[in-house]
């Protein structure tokens, strides 16, 4: 029995566990708002915000419901557009009808859950933010302008007087009418309903299927029985960020939009919300995970390829033995990773960059910044003044795996930065990697892509030591 709050109704089922949150609603609560769109988490037509407790208050984050079994629901708050609903149009689906922001209509409340959670969660009320948090929906009646200049006009409308994810960020936003004024007894509720969850067990064995964010692949129930399934959401042991020992710490079921907003992570990494922000939608990021993405092992996993430049190391147990693996001798074939069918990926660790450490990460996808990358590459160099210490250098997109280029990296030890000490790297990684022709690029056009890609993270970090005209 699954319980859980639908707006402002108590919710208690027994569907199946990996009954989709958008055949719930629409099939059985009869909530036409969510759409049925791509089915992947792409369109953004089927969003909602799911909010957790933390206690005092509740932290929503827009998710897609065409990928998020019911068993996630367990235990929080589900809102759709008709809990937000009060005897009118608030001011976001005002903003939407005078700025020309919709036409059919059918993308229209997942822009509006998009734009009610940027005003929940945002620090401040920026143009460029809000378009960032609408990254997961896509309309194609607009033009995306009408969109714009909403989002622009509540940018405008309202400056926000408390801390995001903030019980008084919820009554500010009631204050205003965004919000109905039912929220604010949401946490009490959450709390009364808790004596009724049941828990699945998260005892893992060799027949286990283990679920994270599950963003990528999805069993049906009848190829499954309910207890051979994990869902790691339910591990708080296994989230968070965390310095020790002079390396930072990174639980495995640690979302990326954590990751990308982390203070420890933009101290360290002052462009990583830039970085991120390239990486999937935003709904994606509140839910994909980092150990997920590592496990799934796709040559071009964005995440992989970042961490590999690192020096990453990934923690794994069987619960009761830990093995520590280097990330780059992680991966062993394509989607293949050395680790036991009885093991856990419980974080990725890796030591703290240098004041002498310098990072950047760069993709090139066919379409757009938050399509599938064609190449994506990462690296960290340390120097002294300019000659290289030590380089780290990582490619996805160009080997069955995501590929650490050691040869590379050897190769600019005690160098110093100039631009045949660049192209020369340049062609030594062509030798250690194999790319295949694909829908994403042919293999020579990959091969370019690379050398390209090594050539920016110079120019970018050291542009006062490169000739970017002769260099490119």
């Amino acid at each position: 029995m699954y319980v859980f709050i639908l707006n402002n109704r108590v919710i208690r089922t027994d569907m199946p566990f990996d009954t989709t949150m958008l055949d719930f609603l629409r099939s059985r609560q009869h909530i036409t708002s969510v759409k049925a769109g791509c089915r992947t988490g792409s369109c953004g037509s089927c969003l909602i915000l799911v909010g957790e407790s933390d206690g005092e208050s509740v932290c929503y984050r827009p998710l897609n419901s065409c990928i998020l079994p019911l068993e996630e629901a367990n235990g929080k708050h589900v809102l759709t557009v008709e809990g937000l609903n009060n005897n009118r149009l608030n001011p976001i689906q005002q903003a939407m009808a005078e700025q020309g922001a919709v036409q059919c209509g059918y993308c229209t409340p997942g822009i509006v859950i998009s734009l009610t959670c940027f005003l929940l969660r945002s620090p401040f009320f920026d143009e460029s933010l809000a378009e960032i948090a609408l990254d997961g929906n896509l309309c194609r009646c607009t033009g995306y302008h009408g969109i714009k200049r909403a989002a622009a006009l509540l940018c405008q409308n309202f400056s926000p007087s408390s801390e995001p994810d903030s019980m008084e960020r919820i009554k500010w936003l009631t204050e205003k009418e965004i919000l109905p004024s039912y929220l604010l007894q949401i946490p009490r509720q959450l709390q009364e309903i808790q004596p009724e969850l049941q828990r699945r067990p998260n005892q893992i064995s060799q027949n286990s299927v283990i679920i994270a964010g599950g963003t990528v692949h999805g069993k049906k129930s009848e190829d499954l029985s309910s207890e051979q399934v994990v869902f790691l959401s339910e591990r708080k042991d296994l989230s968070g960020i965390r310095i020790e020992h002079n390396r930072c710490q990174i639980g495995a079921v640690t979302a990326v939009e954590e990751i990308r907003n982390s203070a420890v992570m933009n101290r360290f990494f002052p462009k990583i919300s830039e970085y991120y922000a390239k990486i999937a939608t935003t709904p994606i990021r509140y839910r994909a995970t980092i150990g997920g993405n590592i496990v799934n092992a796709s040559p071009i996993g964005d995440l992989c390829v970042f961490f590999l430049a690192l020096d990453t190391s990934v923690v794994l147990s069987n619960g009761q033995n830990q093995r520590i693996i280097p990330l780059k001798d992680f991966f062993k074939a394509y989607k293949k990773v050395d680790k036991q069918d009885n093991e856990l990926v419980e974080r990725i660790a890796f030591p703290l960059p240098g004041h002498n450490a310098f990072f950047n990460f760069e993709r090139i996808c066919k379409h757009n910044d938050a399509d599938i990358p064609s190449v994506n590459s990462a690296i960290q160099i340390k120097t002294d003044n300019r000659r290289i210490l030590d380089v780290r250098i990582s490619a996805g997109g160009v080997a069955p795996v995501p590929l650490y280029l050691a040869e590379t990296g050897n190769y600019f030890i005690g160098k110093e930065i100039n631009n045949a000490v660049i192209r020369k790297a340049g062609e030594i990684a062509l030798s250690e990697i194999s790319p295949v022709s694909d829908i994403r690029g042919s293999a020579d056009y990959k091969r370019l892509l690379l050398r390209q890609l090594i050539y920016a993270h110079f120019v970018t970090l050291f542009p006062e030591s490169i000739d970017t005209e002769t260099l490119l």
